[in-house]
């Protein structure tokens, strides 16, 4: 009797258990059925991965709803329309911002709506025709997007690595060690040529200062004497000119006073022109007398012929 006991009170605990939970469920439908819902479409403009019907709605971290359908725009593929529904009772005003946050480490996704200033209106639709809201990229799809191109790049930074560390130039880098370390070598083996040489450039340098100051010297000499003897060189040169400037003044000056007495006289030379012709033959002819009276002074002062009859 008594293990048949055990099995009765076992079924009937059974059966009283599967009577409340259902009962919790009608009375959870029947709550849900009798609640106001207020919907939403709510356009996102990025990928929605994690987000599913049935997912929470949120407002400032608060279930107010869940999310009825997800479609992609009909107009525009790379929109996704998420339908949510919304706690009557909740107001969404027109400045509410809708975005998506994770749910749990699995990786679900939550809408959320944030904001909202209470002197701007409420937005009101039903099913049929819902307000529309434009989601803002949240953070963790930018810290997705960003994480997607930081490991791109690192995987184009290993496939560099991986063709940078390649048999062939390894061995390149192998060869330039050895290059290297026999360079460094050669030079450690005529460090006595360096530091020698080395001294040498010292030396030189030592010399180049010491002709730069020698010219920088010279320079200021140069320089003092075009200051003091070449100023005294121009002032003297200006001077000078100004005293032709005087001069040809006067001359300009005396020109103009005297322009008729110096016509007058070059008419003058004009009119002795014929003289001094007179008197150049004259001159012409005395030099020939002359020159005859040396060569025959008795035959030009008594002539040829009376030299003829005292020959004879």
């Amino acid at each position: 009797m008594e293990p048949r006991a055990h099995h009765l009170i076992i079924g009937l605990f059974t059966i009283l258990a599967f009577a409340a939970a259902l009962v919790f469920s009608l009375w959870l439908a029947k709550s849900s059925a009798d609640r106001e819902w207020g919907y939403y479409e709510i356009v996102f403009e990025q990928a929605v991965g994690g987000l599913s019907e049935g997912n929470p709605v949120l407002y400032n971290g608060v279930q107010i709803g869940d999310v009825v359908e997800l479609n992609l725009d009909p107009n525009n593929p790379a929109h996704v329309r998420v339908l949510v529904r919304v706690d009557q009772s909740i107001p969404i005003r027109e400045n509410t911002r809708a975005g998506m946050v994770l749910a749990n480490i699995t990786g679900s996704m939550s809408v959320q709506f944030s904001g909202g200033s209470p002197d701007q209106p409420v937005l009101k639709g039903d099913r049929d025709n819902p307000p529309v809201i434009f989601a803002e990229p949240s953070a963790f799809n930018n810290l997705l997007a960003n994480s997607e191109q930081l490991l791109a790049k690192a995987d184009q930074l290993l496939t560099s690595a991986t063709e940078l560390l390649s048999g062939e130039n390894i061995e390149n880098a192998s060869a330039i060690l050895r290059n290297t370390r026999e360079a460094t070598d050669a030079l450690l083996d005529r460090r006595e040529q360096l530091t020698a040489l080395l001294e040498q450039f010292d030396a030189a340098a030592i010399r180049a200062e010491e002709a730069a100051i020698k010219v920088s010297n010279v320079s200021d000499n140069a320089n003092e004497l075009l200051q003091t003897d070449g100023r005294r060189v121009l002032q003297s040169m200006d001077e000078a000119l100004a005293v032709i400037t005087t001069t040809m003044a006067r001359i300009d000056e005396l020109t103009r006073d005297n322009q008729g007495a110096m016509d007058a006289g070059l008419q003058g030379m004009g009119e002795l022109a014929p003289a001094l012709r007179e008197l150049r033959a004259t001159l012409r002819s005395l030099n020939q007398f002359t020159h005859r009276l040396e060569q025959d002074p008795t035959g030009t002062l008594f002539g040829n012929d009376t030299m003829k009859e005292m020959a004879q």
